[in-house]
């Protein structure tokens, strides 16, 4: 995996394109046995899934309550003694990703084992051990090529007058010079919609800026602001939402977490994916909130989740971030370019606020409608004579074709269906280019 040569994106090393879509699979190694990982690596892969974020040293008590055999990862709480044992589970689980040809967004661990702040902890790393743990997983995933390594855990780097990157520069030195430099570094943050940016864009060391805009701030939270902002910093480095808001998961703002204000439903996975993506996103991460935790039988409910992680598997949202990166991946996206001046007038605030892109070569463009209406869109870009219009649902990966018909600079169109809840998709070809139809 690399990053593309625009900076913006990620590529395979053959040049061709890697759409991130991921999932927080969180607490994977720590409260799934074997059969189990390979129910959920089998639903993901088969929903078009291509990368599952998981913690080796997990959040939930990690370091003291065991995996599902017995294993805890380190001896004596000690990151330069790993427990061979435990991390038996996580190589078969890097293999059978592979085999599904899926990438492992492996967190070395969570945020509290660096900086309590929240959590139970404990704290365990410093900038020495820190360095040991890194080589020693580094060497002993060297080979695994479907490996992205995302340092953080859900913490800031740096805090007021603590500053934690000390720490993480030396994991991540680890990671880097047991592998030769052939490794992808990303970073996890804490919500809030700010980046990695803010602390660490011009360490070396980070390949990826990302960041969560969350579950604790409401609906619409602006987090394709955040993307533009990445996107004109210097160096270019690729960005995307890691962690937007969880399907199922209470509306409530933190701390209080329940359910009194209702859910987050696909609708509201949908708004976040696309308009990060579309205003220049690498990818996004999709998480339900029974999933990151397994939740089931065995464990404490988190949050008042609704249901068990085996029934949540197929709920609206995973199926429908499948429909994005099927759309992505019918033109061609590397490169693209974000642009909101395609809308004539405001694009507009919140849940109605429009992301728009076109292909750097200007033969396509697609405009996303969180809200079904009529737009004016500005394609004076497009050098053609006839234009192929289309819709795109979102919610079932349909695509309805408008037909052909001539090119003005400045062109209407009305959605299917409009108002609140109906967000649809307008894509416009050049119509000489004929590219696939976006059809299941």
């Amino acid at each position: 995996m690399l990053v593309s040569t625009d900076g913006h994106d990620l590529q395979y090393k053959d040049g061709s394109p890697f759409f991130w879509l991921g999932d927080t699979g969180w607490e994977l190694f720590h409260r799934l046995t074997l059969p189990e990982i390979k129910e959920y690596l089998d639903n993901r892969a088969a929903k078009g899934f291509t990368v599952i974020q998981a913690v080796a040293l997990a959040e939930f008590d990690g370091l003291h309550t065991p995996n599902r055999y017995g294993e805890k990862p380190l001896v004596n709480d000690d990151p330069a003694k790993p427990n061979e044992a435990y991390f038996r589970l996580v190589d078969s689980t890097i293999k059978m990703a592979a085999e599904r040809n899926m990438f492992v967004g492996l967190l070395p661990t969570w945020g509290d084992k660096v900086t309590l702040a929240w959590g139970k902890g404990p704290v365990v790393f410093d900038s020495i051990n820190a360095y040991t743990y890194g080589k020693w997983l580094g060497n002993r995933y060297k080979d695994d090529a479907n490996i992205i390594w995302i340092l953080g855990g859900d913490r800031p780097a740096m805090q007021d007058q603590q500053d934690w990157r000390p720490v993480w520069r030396q994991m991540a030195r680890g990671i880097r010079e047991a592998t030769n430099g052939n490794c992808l570094i990303a970073y996890h943050p804490s919500g809030g919609n700010i980046s990695t940016s803010s602390w660490l864009h011009k360490e070396d060391w980070l390949d990826i800026n990302m960041f969560q805009s969350g579950h604790g701030r409401g609906h619409d939270v602006p987090n394709w602001e955040t993307v533009k902002k990445d996107r004109d910093l210097l160096p270019a480095k690729p960005t995307l939402d890691a962690e937007p808001n969880y399907e199922d998961h209470s509306v409530n703002p933190w701390p209080k977490w329940n359910p009194d204000n209702g859910y987050f439903r696909d609708y509201d996975v949908r708004k976040q994916a696309y308009r990060s993506v579309f205003a220049g996103a690498c990818g996004v991460t999709y998480g339900h909130h029974a999933i990151w935790q397994f939740m089931n039988a065995r464990e404490e409910v988190i949050n008042f989740a609704d249901r068990g992680w085996i029934n949540a598997m197929d709920r609206p949202g995973a199926f429908q971030m499948g429909y994005l990166r099927r759309l992505l991946e019918s033109r061609p996206f590397l490169r693209r370019v974000p642009d909101n001046a395609i809308m004539v007038g405001d694009s507009g605030k919140g849940g109605e606020h429009i992301e728009a892109f076109r292909g750097d070569n200007n033969n396509y463009t697609m405009i996303y409608l969180p809200v079904g209406k009529t737009v004016e869109v500005n394609i004076a870009f497009m050098k053609t004579k006839q234009v192929l219009v289309w819709w795109y649902n979102p919610k079932n990966g349909e695509a309805t074709q408008v037909g052909a018909m001539k090119r003005s600079d400045k062109m209407s169109f009305t959605s299917p269906t409009q108002g609140e809840g109906n967000d649809w998709v307008l894509v416009i070809d050049n119509a000489e280019k004929e590219y696939d139809l976006l059809k299941k």
